[in-house]
C-alpha cells in the first residue's frame, strides 16, 4: 500500500498538469476544435508522466523506466510542436516545464513543485499585460531595468556574506543590500508614477517602501529634490509620509516585542508621531494642489547616491562596533542609539533580549525612543546633504518631529532620571 508521502508524489504531479493545462486550455478556448496540440487532459497526463518518472527513479532499477518516460514525454512535445507550426512555442515550453515539475514532485518535493506550477500558470496568464508592458518600455526604462537586474541579481548574491574590514564591522552582502533597497525604492516610485500618475504613485511608493526602511526612502527621494523642480512638493510629502510610517511601524513593534517599554516609548514618540502625521497630511494636500507635471521620465534611479548612502551606513556600523568594544555593556543606550540611527527595528529587537526587570520600564522606553530621534535627525542630514538648499524645505517636518521628541524626553525625565 502506498504511504501518504508516496501518494502525494503521484497526485501532486497530476494536479500540477491540470493547473497549467487549465490555463493553456482557457487561453486557447477560441481555437478550432482539433487544432490544439495540448489542453487540460494532455497537460494533466504530462504532469503524471513526469511524476511517474520521478517516482520510478527512486526505485530499484527504475532509472531506465524514468528515462524512457521522460524521453517519451519530450518526444510528444516535439511532435506536437512540428504539427502545431505556430510562431509561438509557449504551449510546448509549458509542457516541458510540466514534465519537469512533475518529475520534481515525484522525487519527493511536491510543495516546491506545486509552488513553481502556480507561478508558471500565473506567468502564462499574464501574456497580454506583459506584452503591453514591454511595448510601453522606453529605451531608458529598458536600460534601467537591466542595470537594476545587475545590481540585485548578479552582484548581490555573489558578494561575501561574512564580517570583514576594520574591527570586522562590515558585511559586504549586507552593505550592498542597502544599495539594492535604495535603488528598488527609486525604481518602484518610478514605476508607480508611470502607472498611477506622478502624484499618487510617488506617495504610494514612499508609504510602501517605508515599511521596510524610511531612511532608504528618504535617500531615494532626496536625490531627486535637486533636479526635479516641479516634483518638490510631492517629494517633500513622500519624505514626510515615510517618517509617519516609521513612527507607526516602531510603535507597533515596541508594543508587540517589548510591551513593558511601550508606555515610556509612547510618552516620548507619541507627540512627535501626531505632529508628523499632521504635517504629512498638510504636505500631501499641498502636493495635490500643485501642478501634476508629466509622468517621470529618464533613469528611474541614480546609482551614485545609493552608493554614498551605503558608505554612510558602513561608517555608522563601524562606530557601533567600536562603541561595543570600547564600552561593552555600559554603553547599551549609546550602542542601541547608534545602531538604531540606521535600523530602528534592530534596536527594538536587541532590547527585547534584555531580561525584564533589569531596567526601569520608562527608561527602557526612553532608550528605544533615542534611536528614533537619531534616525529622524539622520534623515534630516541625508535630505540636506543630497539636495542642498531645496532639502531644507523637505527636511523641516523631520526637524519639527525631532523637536517634539526632545520635548518628550524632557517631560519623561522626571520618571527615570535619578
Amino acid at each position: 500500500m502506498l504511504a501518504n508521502a508516496d501518494l502525494a508524489r503521484l497526485v501532486v504531479p497530476l494536479a500540477i498538469g491540470l493547473l497549467i493545462g487549465l490555463e493553456r486550455g482557457w487561453q486557447q478556448r477560441s481555437a478550432v476544435p482539433g487544432s490544439r496540440v495540448a489542453g487540460l487532459r494532455t497537460f494533466g497526463l504530462f504532469g503524471l508522466i513526469g511524476g511517474l518518472a520521478g517516482y520510478a527513479s527512486g526505485l530499484a532499477q527504475g532509472a531506465l523506466v524514468a528515462a524512457v518516460l521522460l524521453l517519451a514525454g519530450c518526444a510528444l512535445v516535439v511532435i506536437g510542436y512540428r504539427r502545431d507550426k505556430a510562431p509561438s512555442a509557449t504551449t510546448e515550453a509549458a509542457a516541458l516545464v510540466t514534465l519537469g515539475l512533475g518529475w520534481l514532485a515525484g522525487q519527493g518535493l511536491p510543495v516546491p513543485a506545486l509552488a513553481l506550477a502556480v507561478v508558471t500558470a500565473f506567468l502564462l496568464s499574464q501574456r497580454a499585460r506583459l506584452h503591453a508592458w514591454i511595448e510601453g518600455l522606453s529605451p531608458e526604462d529598458f536600460h534601467a531595468a537591466v542595470l537594476f537586474a545587475v545590481i540585485a541579481g548578479a552582484l548581490w548574491p555573489v558578494l561575501p556574506d561574512r564580517a570583514m574590514g576594520p574591527l570586522a564591522a562590515w558585511n559586504p552582502r549586507e552593505l550592498w543590500l542597502v544599495v539594492v533597497v535604495v535603488c528598488a525604492i527609486g525604481f518602484a516610485g518610478y514605476a508607480l508614477g508611470r502607472r498611477l500618475g506622478p502624484g499618487r504613485g510617488l506617495l504610494a511608493a514612499a508609504a510602501v517602501g517605508a515599511i521596510y526602511s524610511s531612511t532608504a526612502v528618504t535617500a531615494a527621494l532626496a536625490q531627486r529634490l535637486k533636479t526635479e523642480t516641479e516634483a518638490r512638493p510631492r517629494l517633500a510629502a513622500g519624505i514626510a509620509i515615510a517618517s509617519v510610517v516609521m513612527f507607526a511601524r516602531t510603535s507597533v513593534l515596541v508594543a508587540a516585542l517589548v510591551p513593558f517599554a511601550a508606555p515610556g516609548f509612547a510618552l516620548v514618540v507619541g507627540p512627535a508621531a501626531v505632529l508628523a502625521l499632521g504635517l504629512a497630511w498638510l504636505l500631501a494636500r499641498r502636493a495635490a494642489a500643485a501642478p501634476a507635471g508629466a509622468a517621470p521620465a529618464g533613469n528611474p534611479f541614480a546609482l551614485l547616491p545609493a552608493l554614498g548612502f551605503a558608505v554612510l551606513v558602513a561608517l555608522v556600523q563601524l562606530a557601533v562596533v567600536w562603541m561595543q568594544q570600547r564600552f561593552g555593556g555600559s554603553g547599551v543606550a549609546v550602542t542601541l542609539a547608534l545602531a538604531g540611527a540606521m535600523d530602528v527595528d534592530a534596536a527594538i529587537v536587541a532590547l527585547r533580549a534584555v531580561p525584564r526587570g533589569s531596567i526601569d520600564a520608562t527608561l527602557a522606553g526612553v532608550i528605544l525612543a533615542l534611536p528614533v530621534l537619531l534616525n529622524t535627525l539622520l534623515k534630516t542630514g541625508v535630505t540636506v546633504a543630497m539636495a542642498g538648499r531645496p532639502g531644507w524645505r523637505a527636511a523641516w517636518p523631520l526637524l519639527a518631529a525631532a523637536a517634539a521628541m526632545l520635548a518628550g524626553f524632557a517631560l519623561s525625565a522626571g520618571a527615570w532620571w535619578p
